[in-house]
């Protein structure tokens, strides 16, 4: 773990999404969160800059807009950088599961070099192999595997849509660091916990089978069936399951996943102290990551954008201005959820997403506590 001392609150810049002139539309918005977040600083002329993004499974439409992508794009160029648009691969099977049906999504979705001004690299190659080794001072971790072109960027800006997550209660920042700039092995490493199947409760529809990249779940006697030794710990059966039949013994395997991925964002951002910053987007937060091939209606109204050098503070800020709004009628959340009421965990009742904030801290790789600043 890392020994740092304990940190001063973090800036986290917000911009909300009132406009009536041009130059305060939300282009105009991200280029003045870009600056005030001093990400200017960060991109030095030549420097090969990773944009990290999620271009959303085939089926999902709430992925962060490419336009937006372009913008951060612009801004990078405009310091003398170098910027690729980037993700990896999907541990589980679907519409991103290697490099061509990848970036043919992403081209799908919007993502192409005539949107962004630049070319979409899957930075953990063809077939997820492209890896590179980081050594950290982790709890469950000394080494972590790193998509090869993220890690041997110069410089990293992530692009996050904030939204709900399964497993890991909310998705922003620190998800998108450690789950999304890992290949499928470091994936693996990560999730390694393995799901069962409540026979009482599954009505043997199929659906995790026919969604299983393992081929662990099978049907038997009209019910699921899921083979441990053969579960790679993806979850997809857990998300498409219509009666919740899927389970894990969560409380004693979701904390130490949930330490897991957060040492793998520590890893993601090694050896590029000063050289990262992270924009959140609180827009369309769904109640399901951006990988499932639907969306859900947001539970809660648009809020705005964020943007910090500290990956912690950021996702600590956007998840405080989640739980400041009342929720959303006629979505996943049930009825009666105001404001305070902590729509994730009410969401995913068995998520730990306050484990993001606290191992976070300990690792070193941001704080929970922050100032939050409004850009106009």
């Amino acid at each position: 773990m890392s020994d740092a001392a304990p940190r001063e609150p973090a800036k986290v810049y917000f911009a909300d999404l009132r406009a009536r002139a041009a130059n305060k539309n939300r282009t105009a918005k991200i280029k003045k969160l870009f600056e005030a977040a001093g990400f200017d600083n960060i991109i030095a002329r030549g420097d090969l800059t990773a944009v990290k993004a999620h271009f959303g499974e085939r089926g999902c439409d709430t992925h962060i807009s490419p336009t937006h992508a372009r913008t951060v794009v612009e801004r990078i160029k405009a310091c003398g950088g170098r910027p690729f648009v980037t993700d990896t691969n999907t541990l589980y099977s679907g519409s991103r599961h290697n490099s061509v049906d990848h970036i043919a999504t992403a081209v799908e979705h919007g993502f192409d070099y005539a949107v962004l001004g630049a070319p979409v690299i899957i930075a953990d190659g063809l077939d997820s192999t492209n890896i590179v080794e980081v050594e950290i001072p982790g709890k469950h971790f000394d080494k972590v595997k790193i998509a090869g072109d993220i890690a041997r960027a110069d410089a990293l800006i992530v692009l996050s849509h904030f939204k709900g997550h399964e497993l890991a209660g909310f998705g922003g920042a620190v998800k998108n660091l450690g789950m999304g700039c890992a290949p499928r092995a470091g994936k693996q490493d990560q999730h390694c916990v393995r799901f069962v199947v409540e026979p009482k409760k599954c009505i043997g529809c199929g659906q995790c089978v026919a969604v299983c990249p393992a081929g662990a779940a099978t049907m038997q006697d009209k019910k699921a069936f899921i083979e441990k030794a053969i579960c790679i710990g993806c979850g997809e059966c857990l998300t498409v399951c219509p009666k919740k039949a899927m389970r894990i013994d969560w409380h004693t395997e979701i904390v130490p996943f949930m330490e897991r991925l957060v040492e793998y964002a520590y890893g993601a951002v090694a050896g590029k102290q000063g050289k990262a910053g992270f924009f959140n987007f609180l827009t369309n937060v769904t109640p399901d990551c951006d990988c499932v091939p639907w969306s859900d209606a947001p539970i809660v109204p648009d809020i705005g954008f964020l943007a910090s050098s500290d990956p912690v503070a950021l996702d600590k800020a956007c998840l405080d201005l989640v739980n400041e709004q009342a929720a959303c009628p006629d979505c996943q959340l049930e009825h009666g959820l105001g404001v305070g009421d902590d729509k994730f965990t009410a969401l995913w009742k068995w998520t730990r997403g306050d484990v993001t904030f606290t191992h976070g801290a300990a690792m070193g790789l941001g704080t929970p506590e922050y100032e939050l600043i409004k850009v106009v």
